[in-house]
């Protein structure tokens, strides 16, 4: 990577760290703040990475853009079930569904080798299979249960995100999609099935660490 990415990278790290001590004091305020604030640095690396593979890099930069939107939409308060108002949480995971269909096409841009996606064509399967059916099925027995059709889409999706990953081959694509299943995941179950007071944290480290892996995986992807 260039200067420019590695001065963004590292500030990314610096409002990242920051806003997860936000989550873990549960200062909400600068929480709203850093959480927005340090995807605007990876939207920023995105645009100056060298060596990004053709289409790849305006799929990158949506990717990074939705999720960014998804971000706003899942932490701050929306309506409480059987209440009206919007859902912040259903266009949150819009959002975020929209960002795996773009890092797949941004994966497919940059280049996958056939094993890489038969593999990953088994792990998407093991994914779909444990967590989703789980998590599908708590949804439809909990308060909410017309959101078991969009949590169906989303867990298909990113499971096609986490096989694209592992067919590049490359280690930080792999990483990075598996801590992005992780982090959504821990959000599935808090929000369906059981909450953990170590939860909130844990969400947002994985979450940021697999933003910036999956980012920073494109580096030279043109070859």
């Amino acid at each position: 990577m260039n200067g420019a990415a590695w001065g963004l990278l590292a500030a990314f790290g610096v409002v990242a760290a920051t806003d997860w001590w936000a989550v873990r004091r549960g200062s909400k305020r600068l929480e709203y703040l850093c959480k927005p604030g340090c995807m605007a640095f990876l939207v920023a690396l995105a645009l100056v990475l060298d060596g990004v593979a053709g289409g790849a890099r305006a799929a990158l930069v949506a990717a990074l853009v939705l999720s960014t939107a998804g971000d706003v939409f899942l932490m701050l308060p929306g309506r409480q079930p059987g209440t009206p108002g919007p859902n912040l949480f259903v266009l949150g995971l819009g959002s975020f569904l929209l960002a795996h269909v773009a890092y797949v096409v941004a994966f497919v841009a940059a280049g996958t080798e056939g094993a890489g996606l038969a593999a990953g064509a088994i792990a998407a399967v093991v994914i779909v299979a444990t967590l989703g059916v789980r998590v599908v099925g708590a949804t439809r027995r909990g308060d909410e249960p017309e959101l078991a059709a969009p949590v169906a889409a989303y867990v298909v999706v990113i499971a096609a995100m986490v096989a694209t990953a592992i067919g590049t081959t490359d280690p930080r694509a792999i990483t990075g999609a598996a801590l992005f299943a992780a982090s959504d995941s821990l959000i599935a179950w808090e929000r369906f099935i059981r909450t953990q007071p170590w939860a909130p944290l844990a969400i947002i480290v994985t979450y940021h660490l697999a933003q910036a892996l999956l980012a920073t995986s494109f580096a030279g992807s043109a070859g």
